[in-house]
């Protein structure tokens, strides 16, 4: 199996400006730049990549593209979390056929299954597929928490094999750790800085949208050279960024970044909104100060 390190970019989908298909162009310039900048794995239809907003078709070409362009320049993990088990190891299958090289599922998101459902859940796409499974532990979003516990619990399925930690709890990296030994590897989904000190192999970054060489770098710093002062200086850097597409506005805030940074990558489909003025002048402002406003245009 591919084994999986660093910073992951969990990227945008690119529409078209009326928001009724997706920009193609967009998406390859995108994963191309990603991969440029030193970015260590890309991760498409995340929660930052709307993947709810999608129709299956639409999923196919997001997955056919970023597989296509990074043409196995960097590991390529799908998002397929469903909340009917049935489709989420379709979706996962589907994946993997693909050229996939991980899938992340995020747990059933309404029916807030109990510890053995979610056992039941994870260990059908488990048996169904040969490429890792990474968990997606973000309760804010599924309401459910993946506590340590439980994680330790879900590791036994011989393809969970990664945990993206999404929680304001640092020291969960350290408990999954504990409980999991190397069964389990943890890739941090906010902390990543934090999170490196206590064990973390990766971050699954938001803010790698908009800086992924900072990003990677950060990681290289912190992970590979155990640099901490360069580490720290660089978490210093991409802070404002990571604040600015931080909380609720994130798709947006990282639409709105990119589309500053020179690629237009349409706005977010309904219910989102574009990100609101105050919030685009402060991105703006940040972005500025970090003089990269306009650097990807030709």
């Amino acid at each position: 199996m591919t084994t999986f390190r660093g910073t992951y970019t969990v990227l945008i989908t690119p529409f078209t400006s009326d928001g009724s298909a997706i920009d193609v162009p967009a998406l390859e310039r995108l994963v191309d730049w990603q991969i440029t900048e030193g970015i260590h794995g890309l991760i498409p239809l995340g929660s930052t990549g709307e993947f709810l907003s999608m129709t299956r078709e639409e999923r196919q070409l997001v997955i056919d593209t970023v597989v296509r362009t990074s043409n196995g320049r960097v590991p390529v993990l799908v998002g397929t979390g469903a909340e009917w088990t049935r489709d989420c190891v379709e979706l996962s299958l589907e994946a993997q056929s693909m050229g996939a090289d991980g899938v992340m599922i995020i747990p059933p998101f309404y029916s807030c299954p109990n510890e053995d459902e979610l056992f039941a859940h994870y260990r059908a796409v488990g048996e169904a597929i040969d490429v890792p499974i990474m968990l997606y532990n973000n309760p804010a979003t599924a309401n459910v928490d993946l506590m340590p516990s439980t994680v330790a619990r879900l590791a036994q399925i011989d393809t969970v094999r990664y945990i993206k930690e999404s929680t304001l709890e640092v020291t969960r990296v350290r408990d999954i750790i504990e409980l999991c030994g190397d069964r389990m590897n943890v890739f941090a989904g906010i902390l990543g800085y934090e999170s490196f000190w206590l064990g973390a192999c990766g971050w699954i970054a938001v803010a790698s949208n908009l800086l992924p060489k900072w990003s990677a770098q950060m990681f290289e710093a912190a992970v590979e050279r155990g640099d901490r002062d360069a580490a720290l200086a660089l978490y210093k850097k991409i802070l404002p960024i990571v604040r600015a597409v931080g909380g609720p506005h994130y798709v947006a805030a990282s639409k709105a970044g990119l589309n500053l940074l020179g690629l237009p990558v349409g706005d977010p489909r309904a219910p989102r909104l574009p990100l609101a003025l105050p919030h685009q002048l402060a991105l703006r402002q940040a972005l500025e100060d970090l003089q990269v406003i306009g650097s990807l245009r030709s």
